[in-house]
């Protein structure tokens, strides 16, 4: 999966949780939860929804690399390099 298919999927699972945000406006490197007023059940779905349809687990230790748009994709790249 490149990198662009990535933020595809984030984008797609972002406005599954909140069909008015403005992915058009979101920075790569400011953090999302600020950008989206998500808060942390919002992030759990994410976390969620990568383990339904990529069968990713993500550790909570590894929360803060899912921080900004960037770190998201920087942190799944590898771990979706086969899809």
């Amino acid at each position: 999966m490149t990198r662009n298919e990535i933020k595809g999927v984030l984008f797609e699972i972002l406005k599954d949780i909140d069909e008015e945000s403005e992915l058009n406006l979101v920075k790569l490197d400011q953090p999302l939860r600020d950008q989206l007023d998500l808060d942390s059940m919002d992030f759990l779905d994410i976390v969620m929804e990568l383990r339904k349809r990529y069968k990713l687990q993500i550790p909570e230790e590894d929360y803060s690399e899912l921080a900004t748009l960037k770190s998201c994709i920087d942190y799944l790249e590898p771990k979706l390099k086969k899809s």
